[in-house]
């Protein structure tokens, strides 16, 4: 099926916008701001912590977000980041955004803004002719607004953002999830330090850090076992991550469900691996303890002292912390018959933890496909 085309701009229910420059020394109180920080970490915008900043009453007119605005990134230190669409889903309160980020309203007598939102993760949105490569990457919004884009009819548009968003909820559900389970095991492992003894032990002499493998980008292919870099840490197994046979990778790179993986550079944090068999990537270290039964609480200590790997961290442009500093972190380490209680207390928690990120990643997997065949029209609604 194919469907018209017609210029973006004419979707729009006022002009787009571009949002305002607020210096840090005044930010602090006021009204919540969104930043490119929250545009990139949130693909749906929710009622998140944000900066303040101080409005006045022509600004807060102006300069407002509400349901439904689409944002897009207006620069990038990348060229695959400018142009990047999110969706805002809830306001509660008066919310502006700031000037790096491009506010497009869309008339929804003529157009379903979450249609849009997804149209917007496709290539057939083309935003690539857009972007203009300078010190950063960027886009304008007057070209935005004559971007030719697919125009299907109002209820098939409705349809559609209906089917993927479905899958985009049963993802968020199970992440609320996730976190309630995590917080219900972190606060057993914070009880059992406030009770008991330990001693305290360098991270190293508990356990040992595996870097990722070396790859470079000749060596990712369109099929094989995942690689795993911090975007897909945080965000699960994507349908563009990159891949490889494995067959020339040593055994030790492997990661599997359940294995500690340490991020040490860009995003420092400890994260449980829980999309299947993949390989690691160099920025990322696979933590593994030397006693097994130490595994739960070596996890849990790592998240509770993560604050203290970041203050050891350096770097002016891209944070990172060296292989050597790792073992200036101490770690509380109980008696054998406490971690192996933690052990078995919190397996259960940590199974099902699995499970569900393993669910998110077969709903992003079929969203992901679905996704073109949806926008393209191959598949009718």
């Amino acid at each position: 099926m194919k469907w018209e085309k017609i210029e973006f701009g004419e979707l729009y229910l006022i002009p787009s916008k571009n949002g305002l420059n607020r210096p840090s020394r005044v930010r602090g109180s006021g009204y919540k701001m969104i930043n490119m920080g929250e545009l990139f970490a949130n693909d749906r915008i929710k009622d998140i912590p944000m900066e303040l900043v101080p409005l006045n009453d022509r600004e807060i007119e102006s300069s407002n977000i509400l349901e439904q605005d689409l944002l897009f990134a207006r620069q990038s230190i990348v060229a695959s980041g400018a142009g990047k669409c999110s969706i805002v889903l809830e306001v509660p309160e008066i919310t502006t955004f700031e000037s790096h980020l491009i506010r497009v309203r869309l008339n929804s007598n003529r157009a379903n803004p979450l249609f849009y939102y997804y149209y917007f993760k496709t290539p057939f949105a083309n935003m690539k002719s857009l972007v203009q490569q300078g010190v950063q990457a960027g886009i304008r919004g007057s070209e935005l607004k004559n971007l030719s884009v697919f125009y299907p009819p109002l209820p098939t548009q409705h349809r559609i953002a209906s089917i993927l968003s479905a899958y985009d909820d049963l993802i968020e559900n199970n992440l609320k999830r996730i976190k309630l389970l995590e917080e219900k095991a972190f606060l057993r492992y914070k009880q059992i330090v406030r009770e008991e003894k330990f001693e305290l032990k360098a991270f190293n002499e508990v356990a040992e850090y595996i870097n990722g493998y070396p790859f470079k980008p000749g060596d990712w292919k369109e099929a094989g076992l995942p690689i795993i870099k911090i975007k897909e840490l945080k965000g699960g197994i994507q349908i563009d991550t990159p891949r490889n046979d494995g067959e020339n990778i040593p055994d030790k790179y492997f990661i599997n469900n359940k294995d500690i993986l340490f991020a040490w550079s860009a995003s420092i944090g400890a994260y449980l691996w829980c999309s299947g068999k993949s390989i690691l990537n160099q920025h990322i270290f696979n933590v593994k303890p030397y006693f097994k039964e130490f595994h739960n609480w070596l996890y849990f200590s790592l998240l509770e002292k993560i604050p203290d790997f970041i203050n050891l961290s350096n770097g002016a442009t891209m944070q990172h912390i060296k292989k050597s500093a790792l073992g200036m972190v101490y770690l509380p380490v109980p008696p054998k018959n406490i971690y192996e209680e933690f052990q078995f207390e919190t397996e259960p928690i940590i199974n099902l933890t699995v499970n569900l990120h393993q669910q998110n990643t077969r709903l992003r997997e079929a969203r992901d496909i679905l996704l073109p065949k949806l926008m393209n029209g191959q598949i009718e609604v």
